[in-house]
Parts: C-alpha cells; sequence; structure tokens
C-alpha cells in the first residue's frame, strides 16, 4: 500500500444489522464510518518533514475527536476489554495491519511492515475505572456493569486510556498514508489492565516480545491532568515509581474491653505499627532517595465493647532503584514482628504483592524524541517535568531489556488551568470523576507527536 492508494475502512457491522441496545456495537460502528471518513480525506500531497504529521492531525482533528468521543462513551473495566479490544482489532485490519487478539487477555497487536530497518513498538492501554462520571460533558459515559465482586459501579475513562487508544489509531493511519517518509517495523499494542498494574506483564508472558518483531525501541503517552493541551512533558531516567502492597494482619487474643488486661489488643499493636512504619522512611532511607509508606486502610474489631483477634493494615509502598524497594520491605517485615513481640503477640501475617516496577526511560531515546519534538511543536511546549510516585505497567517492557520513553501529554485547556488557580484549587487529577481533558488540541499534540517519533526513529533518513 502507498500513499496514493490508501485502503478505505468499511464498518465492520452494518447500520442496519445493529442493535439499538447494544451500546458498545452502535458507537464502535459509528467509529469506523468517521475513520472511512478520514482515511478518505487524508491529504497525499507530501513533504519529508515532521509538519507534514501535524498539519495532518489538525486536518483530521474533528474526525478523530469524534472516535475518541465514541471510545469515552463505550469504557470497560480491566480484563474485560472485550468489545473495545474487537473495535481496536479490527480498525487495525482495515488499515492493513497484521493482527493478533487475546495477548494476555484482551491484548491486541498489529505490525506494519514497511521495508528493511527498525522496529518501534507504540503502545496504548484500554482499561477503564470504576468510577461513575460527573463532568456534566454531552458525550458523558453512563455505562454501569457489575464488577468482579457482583457490586453495581459506573464505569469511566478517568484516566485518558480513550486518548491513548485515539492518538495511536491516529498515527497509524498516518503511518499508513505517508509509508515514502520511514522505513521498518511498527508494532501496534493495545494493552489490557493497565490500572490493575498487569496487563503488561499478561502480554510479556503471553510472547509479546518473542512472537513479534522485537522492539529496537517502545514509545508511549499518557495524557497530564495537570499539564496545559498542546504540551509535551519528558523526564529521562526514573520518572515512575515502583509500586507495591503489603497486606499486614496484626493478631492478639479478643475479649471484652472492660477487661483489656485479660486480651491482647491488635488495635493497640497496629496503631503503634502505623507510627513505627513512617520511622522506616524519614530514618533508615537514605534522603536523597524517594520512597514512600502510606498505611490507606486499618480495620480491627466490630463493636464498642469487644476487643477483635485481628486487626488488618493495608500499605502502598512507592520507590525508584531496586535497593530502596527491597529495603523498605525488609523493614516494613521487621517492624511488623517487633510490634507483636513487644506486646507477646502471635507473629503477624504479612502478605507482598508485587505490582508496577519502576519506569525508567532511556535517556538517550528520551533526548533523541524530545529533539524532534522540540522542532515540530516548539522548544517552549517540551518541558522537563518532576519525576512522580504513580505507577505505569509499561516500565515492564523496559525491564525486559527494550529501550523504553513514556511522555506525558498535556490535557487541560490553558484557559481552564488559568480558571482552577484563579479559585485557589487543584484541577481534578487523573480518577476524578470530574476529570476530562480538552479533547481536539490534545489528539492534535498526540497524534502528532507519535507520529514524529517514529518518523524521527524509523525516518527514511535514519540508519
Amino acid at each position: 500500500m502507498n500513499a496514493g492508494n490508501v485502503t478505505r475502512f468499511r464498518p465492520a457491522t452494518k447500520r442496519s444489522t445493529r442493535k439499538k441496545s447494544d451500546f458498545f456495537t452502535e458507537a464502535f460502528a459509528h467509529t469506523a464510518g468517521v475513520l472511512m471518513a478520514l482515511m478518505v480525506t487524508s491529504p497525499v500531497a507530501l513533504a519529508e518533514t515532521f509538519e507534514t504529521a501535524q498539519n495532518w492531525a489538525q486536518q483530521q482533528a474533528p474526525q478523530l475527536t469524534q472516535i475518541y468521543k465514541d471510545l469515552h462513551q463505550a469504557p470497560e473495566l480491566s480484563f474485560h476489554e472485550e468489545k473495545t479490544s474487537q473495535r481496536m482489532a479490527a480498525e487495525l485490519r482495515e488499515l492493513g495491519l497484521t493482527v493478533t487478539e487475546h495477548i494476555g487477555g484482551f491484548g491486541v497487536v498489529g505490525v506494519l511492515e514497511n521495508g528493511p530497518g527498525k522496529t518501534l513498538l507504540l503502545r496504548a492501554d484500554m482499561d477503564a475505572l470504576p468510577v461513575a462520571e460527573e463532568t456534566g460533558l454531552p458525550y458523558a459515559s453512563a455505562v454501569r456493569v457489575r464488577d468482579d465482586r457482583g457490586a453495581t459501579v459506573g464505569v469511566m475513562h478517568a484516566c485518558g486510556h480513550d486518548m491513548h487508544m485515539t492518538n495511536l489509531i491516529g498515527a497509524i493511519c498516518f503511518l499508513v498514508g505517508h509509508r515514502e517518509l520511514w522505513k521498518g517495523t511498527i508494532v501496534a499494542v493495545f494493552q489490557p489492565a493497565e490500572e490493575r498494574g498487569a496487563g503488561a506483564k499478561a502480554m510479556l508472558e503471553a510472547g509479546l516480545l518473542k512472537r513479534f518483531p522485537r522492539p529496537d525501541f517502545a514509545f508511549a503517552l499518557h495524557v497530564a491532568a495537570d499539564e496545559a493541551a498542546g504540551t509535551v512533558g519528558y523526564r529521562d531516567g526514573y520518572a515512575m515509581a515502583n509500586v507495591d502492597s503489603v497486606d499486614i494482619t496484626v493478631r492478639g487474643r479478643g475479649g471484652h474491653g472492660a477487661y483489656p488486661h485479660t486480651t491482647v489488643d491488635p488495635v493497640v499493636i497496629a496503631s503503634r505499627l502505623v507510627i513505627d512504619l513512617q520511622a522506616i522512611v524519614s530514618r533508615e532511607i537514605e534522603p536523597i532517595e524517594p520512597a514512600v509508606i502510606t498505611v490507606g486502610s486499618i480495620h480491627g474489631g466490630t463493636k464498642h465493647n469487644i476487643i477483635g483477634d485481628t486487626c488488618e493494615l493495608q500499605l502502598t509502598v512507592r520507590s525508584y532503584s531496586p535497593k530502596v524497594r527491597k529495603q523498605l520491605i525488609d523493614a516494613i517485615k521487621r517492624k511488623a514482628m517487633a510490634s507483636a513481640a513487644s506486646a507477646d503477640a502471635p507473629e503477624p501475617e504479612i502478605s507482598v504483592s508485587e505490582g508496577t516496577p519502576a519506569l525508567f526511560n532511556d535517556p538517550q531515546l528520551t533526548g533523541r524524541v524530545v529533539s524532534a519534538l522540540e522542532r515540530v511543536l516548539e522548544k517552549e511546549n517540551v518541558r522537563e517535568v518532576q519525576p512522580t510516585m504513580g505507577g505505569e505497567d509499561f516500565g515492564r517492557i523496559g525491564r525486559a531489556g527494550v529501550p523504553i520513553a513514556m511522555l506525558k501529554l498535556g490535557a487541560v485547556d490553558p484557559q481552564r488551568l488559568d480558571e482552577y488557580k484563579r479559585q485557589g484549587v487543584p484541577p481534578p487529577s487523573l480518577h476524578s470523576p470530574k476529570f476530562y481533558p480538552d479533547p481536539e488540541k490534545t489528539i492534535v499534540t498526540g497524534v502528532t507527536t507519535l507520529a514524529a517519533v517514529a518518523l524521527e526513529l524509523l525516518g527514511t533518513g535514519q540508519e
């Protein structure tokens, strides 16, 4: 397929055969129709510059925005991205990619080959959150489902994964129609279950780096709720944290609250432990090393005058380096055992669940893509940002030996940010029921960024 012979999209489900009650089918069939219009109107008179991608994204912004809105209205929870993955696979096939589904659950991999050269992996995540949307937008999600516990919950793309998918679809559309500007292989990955910290691991265990062309580079974007639309933020080295969960069950000996001397009170032991845990970061970790221990949940007892047998704590533990990660976990275990011993209580039960590893942006790759983006987005719109203690399982691909870079994509209109500042309140954060990106400008910047990165790394002038 060349730039003058672009495959046209065909809706996977004809409108006359759709069930009106199937919202997902309705929304995604509409997406396919929008993509047909997008490809039909794609410009084919090209210049070998990054501005080509930006101009294309600006021209296609209305169609891409409609795709985003359709995706936003049809969210699916982690491990349940069935219809979303089907639609992503269908669109990639329409673009001529070789597509494989059900990689690590509902993961989708599309391979686009364009002659000899390097291989670039571009990744978007697909899952939404159990959050009932409160944005008041005309295209707000009204989806309600039963979660894995049987509870009825609202579902919302409150972390921008709908934007990530839209950007990747747009970038692939551009690259398919502008093959003369690059050579090599694109591996487009639509990943499930990022919000559970499990999707990347599942796809890797299912052979992501073995069954498909192994990438020389991997790149992704993540929306930022506190950065202006039209901007991109970067950080080389450690950019996001190791995330571990620790569950501690403090054990005691229950009894009547009027006779505490006959009991071993697990609530008192747990309360002392909460305070002891705070000293790990402040007194055992080198001050220049980032580290967080947060006790997010503590539950014990059933009634005013009953001392229970157990008290349960749930912790989130954050770090960057493997050394500090181990040091924190070892210290938590030591403190928990010591608290129990000090009260002559039975040993506590301690369970550690590894979440996501720290995301380390390859400095050389990051510097290279930043240089390219400064040329197309202008230098003032590409700025260095601070690392965070949030987690992102894209880091697993880097941990598997592939140089990676994940950049932050500004998502909020600057005027809206100014208004929040004037009111003295922070903008709604990711995972908030009130968070929403300003679509068109964010999409233009996101598609331009992904396309420019591909042209920089795989362009016809690159080795």
